[in-house]
């Protein structure tokens, strides 16, 4: 069977923001810096098997190289340069280092909330649940997880992997993905199965603006200028390819005020990210 054309060149945009990844962080914070990288696509890769052989919420279509038949290499990947770019870009502000994952995981929606429903109409991957479904076609909890995912795994890094000793610069990493696996099981199992259904939506809105809330209180100011390039070219690749294969397709306008969306998320990242 032939490959699907959106698959493939979305594939070859995460390795090739991978390989970057790896470069910069090699130049920026030494090979431990690299394994900071690598543990963040491994903990791609973890967290996306363990949530569907916990939820069975969604799956995957087929893309070139699948983990376990399961889990696309490039989705693990994508993880992986997401929260190397969202570290990036929180460590270039003035946030106190325990609030910055908390920064990190509101970067990280940035993408996703353009970049899943268009994801879904491609047929990457299949929520179950039609297109209509809550969030164009995305169930809520998929943010509420998206921002446990990020805050996790990156405050292990933060904490653990930053510190001035050897030990930690080498071990933190895959320690920081194994307190991120649990920690995104656990929000799973609270939000499906603990927190009653009538609350379901207000518990995901309510820890969302209090995260944005609490960062915009903390009033960060960019203190690194200019921007690494990759925490700005990181998300911009995300924002312009969906943007661009969702008009190529014609599935940015099932509905029409997905683009809507879609040009609101890309200009909200711009203003983040530009250099002046």
């Amino acid at each position: 069977m032939p490959m699907d054309p959106y698959f493939l060149i979305f594939e070859i945009l995460m390795y090739g923001l991978l390989a970057w990844s790896l470069v910069d962080a090699r130049q920026r914070i030494g090979w431990h810096g690299v394994g900071q990288v690598m543990a963040g696509v491994l903990f791609g890769i973890l967290l996306e098997w363990a949530t569907i052989q916990q939820l069975h919420a969604y799956r995957y279509g087929r893309f070139a190289i699948m983990i376990a038949g399961e889990v696309p290499l490039a989705i693990g990947v994508g993880w992986g340069v997401i929260i190397y770019a969202s570290r990036l870009y929180a460590d270039s502000t003035t946030l106190p280092r325990w609030s910055k994952p908390i920064l990190a995981a509101l970067l990280a929606l940035n993408i996703d909330l353009s970049m899943d429903a268009i994801a879904i109409r491609l047929g990457m991957w299949d929520w179950g649940q039609g297109l209509a479904f809550q969030y164009f076609g995305v169930p809520w909890a998929n943010f509420w997880a998206w921002f446990w995912v990020v805050s996790t795994f990156t405050a292990g890094l933060w904490f653990l992997a930053d510190r001035p000793y050897p030990w930690s610069r080498w071990l933190g990493p895959w320690v920081a993905m194994v307190v991120g696996v649990i920690g995104v099981l656990a929000t799973n199992r609270l939000i499906v199965s603990i927190v009653p259904r009538s609350l379901y939506e207000a518990t995901i809105a309510v820890v969302m603006l209090a995260a944005l809330g609490l960062v915009r209180w903390l009033r960060p100011r960019i203190v690194a200028r200019p921007l690494p390039p990759l925490s700005r070219w990181t998300p911009f690749t995300f924002h312009i390819y969906f943007l661009a294969a969702g008009l190529i397709s014609g599935v940015i306008f099932q509905p029409p005020i997905l683009l809507v969306v879609s040009l609101a998320m890309a200009g909200v990242a711009w203003r983040l990210h530009r250099n002046r």
